[in-house]
């Protein structure tokens, strides 16, 4: 989903059946990160980059981490929103550790931290968020090509693995799947 060749994102019926939208309280609560999200995603847009945009929120619900795509404006291929805001956040929680006790080691996990993010995240994402060990993953558009979080594969609910975060889904979804549709049609009329 992370490439030019990709189709029209599709929205996931819910499993009662009903077709039109839903937003659930949870869903309803996460908006407002979401779209600090997407305000990234139009920041990655604007290098070049596929418009994917994520935020971390510490345990208090407090951004203490951005990321938008970076792989066309930094030449890496691991550069995907969550990467980007999960070493950020790393290191702020690193930061705030040895600032308040220069002997303790500082962790870097990140544990009851919440990731938002604006498409499902891909498989090298959902490996990164389960080592990392955030406590909840919210995004917005689902990626049926590349997703792993339950469309293509379902890396963060794996009950083999040591961590298994909760998962929200479609926070805002449209919107998420419109800036990512926009940007796609516009690159296949050049």
């Amino acid at each position: 989903m992370r490439s030019a060749n990709m189709h029209a994102l599709h929205r996931r019926p819910p499993a009662n059946g009903h077709t039109g939208p839903m937003t659930t309280p949870t869903q309803r609560r996460y908006e407002p990160w979401m779209r600090l999200a997407l305000a990234e995603a139009t920041a990655a847009e604007a290098t070049g980059d596929v418009p994917i945009g994520a935020v971390i929120l510490d345990p208090t619900g407090t951004v203490i981490a951005t990321g938008r795509n970076t792989r066309e404006a930094e030449g890496d291929p691991t550069g995907h929103a969550e990467i980007v805001a999960i070493r950020t956040a790393a290191r702020t929680l690193h930061e705030r550790a040895t600032q308040a006790d220069p002997t303790s080691p500082a962790s870097w996990r990140l544990t009851d931290c919440t990731l938002v993010v604006t498409l499902e995240p891909c498989t090298m994402c959902a490996g990164a968020i389960v080592l990392s060990r955030l406590a909840r993953v919210v995004f917005g558009a689902w990626d049926p090509k590349a997703g792993a979080a339950g469309s293509l594969y379902d890396v963060l609910r794996d009950p083999r693995l040591n961590h298994n975060p909760e998962v929200v889904a479609g926070v805002l979804e449209q919107e998420c799947a419109d800036a990512l549709d926009r940007f796609f049609e516009g690159r296949r009329q050049k």
